[in-house]
């Protein structure tokens, strides 16, 4: 499998959006991939892309083993004229690495250590001599379509000078105005048998956060935690006026720079901040080496939360006016926001299919937890769908719907009340100006909705005050909006019962025909396969014909997530050689849903160690198409299921998805109320593709 280099043309290219975009796709892709830097500018540790790729993907090397050399031993070699033993030399660690991985995405130099007018020259050769195929990225920042164009018509004939195998080339950071002319225009430029994609600029990428200069100054954080180190900076002050003329300077976005011991400066930016009369203020840069009073700072850390930063350098204002004027914007490891931005920028506007058709990256039968969050996304994506989350104002809710903003994976609205959520959000300073916030409180709809639930319970003798009481209630709410088609699915849970989240769904939405009853089950995501398991979540004690039923409807929804239905019927004997009610329970289990689904591979009662493992399956049940293989695990009780769950969760490192509702005729999904931001990322993704599925069979019908 061939490796890719990605090099830039020039500086400030912004190649490392290019790269998260890349390691992203063919991480997901189920292959073993490397990480590589021929030359990194300083302590590889130091390396921000080299540190944000090894942490995200979980890369199984150690930093040392992901870069040829430094820029200064590079530049010691190239002036004692030892370009060859340059080229050796990383060579030697590229191939250590190579063996250990199915391919290798290569990012090229940052022009800061080499000769910069050699150094697409230098990347061209490295990729050669990789054997890797090359994608160019050309700074599109500031430049006009013609200067774009002459850039990338530049780079190609070094490349063909060079002789290099050019996969691709990403014009980066054009200003969107531009990009249908580049598009058109580089027909002339690019041969018709090579790809050139176009980024626009964005200015969440663009410009840096309160992190990145913080990082490139070297200053100290007094005041601060990662969220507002995150904060972007779209224009610095400099601050030496008196408060009021002060003011009138401040904009939105703003990083004040000013003197140590201008506490009236410090504290007018927090009031400023704080103040809806006034632009957000993403932080403070205090010069001089100089520390604010004494009271000053017992008043600063006895804030209880702030996104104003206020960072501390040695410089004098002048001298850190101008550092903090060439710092260019990259991307820190740990920032999610930028990250989720990057990704979805690269999504958004490179053909993703065609790439793997031309990097030939074909799929094999193993399933990490990344290619199937990876499909995830990008089915969501493929037939966007709206989704209601009714906990509008918790945290976590509104991070991952800023992240599933970001990457268009499907069409949100919030529930609760507008004011409240509206703060929430500029508190933790998220991109969400855009979504939908409906208070279930003032909506004009809570009549229809409560007429639609009245004709639906009115026979359990609820009235119709009662319906529209129930209205109040978010998850009756959501329900509701998802029942009369006004959204397409519900994810809730983070700060509710599973009880409190489900039980509407039971009263409107109801179960699908030939469904006897609503389960759940969990993708288990382990190092190298997804299972499924089920139900570890809702029924406590399903008699035989409920078993059945949840096996049916588990591999159905293993089939829907790309997961092949191999059923395991667990219990504690396996085949004939066990006795007792809870064996026949199963037994029994396993022929109703063989006698319902005949085309499916059900295998019960089994034990768990035969089912998953090949050697004891052989000894067990040689016959099997199951044992040994299984990819369903139908449990024969919540308890057996929900602590089996966990313990593999927990013992095996394994990434829990779920639960996941199964068996509704519209989709409705709980969280764990210890959910983390990437759970409900996670979630929403499986309820948007519910949705899809849903809606391809009610037009079938």
């Amino acid at each position: 499998m061939q490796s890719i280099y990605i090099a830039g043309a020039g500086a400030g290219s912004g190649k490392s959006v290019v790269v998260l975009g890349f390691m992203e796709l063919l991480s997901a892709l189920n292959r073993r991939v490397g990480f590589f830097r021929p030359v990194v500018s300083r302590d590889v540790h130091e390396d921000n892309l080299t540190t944000l790729i090894r942490r995200r993907y979980d890369l199984p090397f150690p930093a040392e083993r992901l870069y040829g050399c430094t820029a200064e031993q590079a530049s010691e070699l190239v002036a004692a004229g030892q370009y060859d033993e340059l080229l050796k030399r990383i060579l030697d660690k590229y191939m250590l690495l190579e063996e250990e991985c199915d391919m290798v995405l290569c990012a090229g130099t940052d022009y800061d250590g080499l000769v910069p007018s050699l150094e697409f020259d230098f990347n061209a050769d490295v990729a050669n001599n990789f054997g890797c195929a090359i994608v160019v990225v050309v700074k599109g920042f500031g430049r006009s379509p013609d200067e774009a164009l002459h850039a990338v018509h530049m780079a190609h004939e070094s490349m063909v000078d060079r002789g290099g195998d050019l996969l691709a080339t990403i014009v980066n950071g054009v200003d969107p105005d531009f990009v249908a002319t580049i598009k058109k225009r580089s027909r002339a430029v690019v041969p018709s048998q090579e790809t050139l994609y176009v980024l626009p600029d964005t200015e969440s990428l663009a410009k840096p956060t309160i992190g990145e200069i913080s990082e490139m100054l070297g200053g100290e954080c007094l005041c601060g935690d990662d969220d507002a180190l995150n904060q972007v900076v779209t224009n610095y002050k400099v601050a030496a006026m008196e408060i009021p003329d002060f003011l009138n300077y401040v904009e939105d976005g703003s990083l004040i720079i000013t003197p140590g011991d201008r506490s009236d400066i410090i504290l007018a930016s927090l009031a400023a901040d704080v103040s809806a009369a006034f632009p957000r203020v993403a932080g403070l840069l205090l010069t001089g080496g100089l520390q604010p009073a004494e009271n000053v700072q017992r008043l600063l850390a006895g804030l209880r939360r702030t996104r104003v930063s206020i960072l501390s350098v040695s410089a004098d204002t002048f001298q850190t006016a101008l550092a903090v004027n060439r710092v260019e914007s990259t991307i820190l490891p740990g920032d999610d926001r930028k990250i989720a931005g990057a990704l979805g920028l690269f999504e958004q506007n490179v053909e993703i299919k065609d790439l793997q058709q031309r990097i030939a990256v074909h799929r094999t039968e193993r399933m990490t937890p990344l290619m199937f969050e990876y499909q995830l996304v990008h089915r969501a994506k493929a037939d966007r769908k709206h989704v209601v989350l009714p906990e509008g104002t918790d945290e976590r809710i509104l991070r991952a719907a800023e992240i599933l903003t970001l990457r268009g994976v499907a069409d949100l609205t919030l529930l609760g009340n507008p004011e409240k959520i509206r703060r929430r959000i500029d508190e933790l300073g998220l991109q969400l100006a855009d979504i939908a916030i409906i208070d279930p409180m003032g909506s004009p709809k809570r009549d229809e909705y409560a007429g639609v639930y009245f004709e639906l319970r009115k026979h359990k003798g609820i009235s119709e005050q009662m319906a529209y009481d129930a209205l109040e209630d978010v998850s009756y709410f959501g329900t509701l909006m998802v029942y009369c088609g006004d959204a397409d699915g519900m994810v809730s849970g983070a700060a509710h019962t599973t009880q409190h989240t489900i039980r509407p769904s039971f009263e409107t939405i109801k179960t699908k025909p030939h469904t006897k009853l609503v389960s759940s089950v969990f993708f288990m995501c382990l190092a190298d396969r997804v299972l499924v398991y089920g139900d570890c979540a809702v029924n406590p004690n399903p008699d035989a014909e409920e078993l059945a039923d949840i096996a049916i409807t588990s591999a159905g929804t293993a089939a829907a997530f790309g997961v092949e239905p191999r059923v395991a019927m667990l219990s504690y004997s396996t085949g004939t050689s066990g006795k007792g009610e809870d064996v026949e329970r199963v037994r029994e289990a396993a022929r109703i849903a063989r006698g319902r689904r005949p085309d499916l591979k059900i295998e019960g009662p089994i034990q768990y160690d035969a089912a998953v493992d090949a050697s004891v399956a052989r000894s067990k049940l040689p016959d099997s198409e199951v044992a040994g293989q299984a990819t369903v695990f139908i449990f024969p009780d919540l308890n057996t299921g929900n602590n089996t769950y966990k313990a593999v969760q927990r013992s095996a490192d394994a990434v829990a998805i779920g639960p996941v509702l199964q068996g509704l005729n519209k989709p409705v999904n709980d969280l764990s109320r210890g959910c983390t931001v990437t759970d409900i990322v996670n979630t929403v993704a499986i309820t948007a593709i519910q949705a899809q599925t849903a809606a391809a069979e009610a037009s079938e019908a």
